[in-house]
């Protein structure tokens, strides 16, 4: 994962973050995480991966049996497990998403959402066949991107987080086609339909995909 956010974009600054997200942002938010709750079942094991402090997790506990959530940001997952407090169905775990230390199909669902394939900075390949193989046969792998339409809102969104200091100062020449650029190094990119064809065609998977609330794009895999 990308050290940004372990660094410099985690725990409270974080949380902020979400806090001060316009309607509009808000809105995709939890479009993205009811498109998540209705592919898990209450029996369901499942693995979010990039979980920060767990702000999907309350809903999330509300249809799973058990969630797991991984990080590489040690004061987000301490912040998460101080909001979750004692819950037993709930586990934080600092651990590299492109080497998950779990064994071979332990998870009925494995999330990776809010673009995280894109903004982990990791070898996409390589996160896609860690997430299948964790998952359990006939299980669900899914992904989600920003979709095209929503750039504008999701600029909007990350000049708001620049300007309150969230993030460094936005490099207005370099940011645009999906790009946004700051001049502190922090980058956000997304991983287009196109691109994760591309992805898919190399590992032998045909995903299904799915645009949700004209804000993001969900690419849903099925596990061997």
């Amino acid at each position: 994962m990308d050290n940004y956010y372990a660094q410099k974009l985690s725990a409270e600054r974080l949380r902020l973050c979400y806090e001060i997200a316009p309607p509009r942002i808000k809105q995709y938010l939890e479009a993205e995480i009811d498109f998540v709750l209705a592919k898990i079942k209450t029996s369901d094991l499942v693995l979010e991966l990039g979980c920060g402090y767990g702000r999907a997790f309350q809903k999330i506990l509300k249809k799973a049996k058990i969630v797991v959530g991984i990080d590489n940001s040690d004061a987000s997952l301490r912040l998460g497990q101080e909001e979750m407090g004692q819950a037993s169905s709930c586990y934080f775990l600092e651990m590299d998403a492109v080497s998950l230390g779990f064994k071979q199909g332990q998870f009925n669902v494995v999330v990776c959402i809010q673009n995280g394939l894109s903004a982990f900075r990791v070898d996409q390949r390589r996160l896609i066949e860690e997430a299948m193989r964790v998952t359990r046969s006939g299980g669900t792998v899914l992904f989600s991107s920003y979709s095209e339409r929503f750039w504008n809102d999701r600029l909007g969104w990350f000049r708001l987080q620049s300007k309150l200091g969230f993030i460094g100062e936005i490099d207005e020449a370099a940011t645009g086609n999906g790009v946004i650029v700051c001049k502190d190094g922090f980058r956000a990119s997304t991983v287009s339909p196109d691109e994760f064809l591309l992805l898919a065609s190399s590992l032998n998977i045909d995903p299904v995909f799915t645009e949700v609330d004209g804000s993001s794009v969900f690419y849903e895999i099925c596990a061997r």
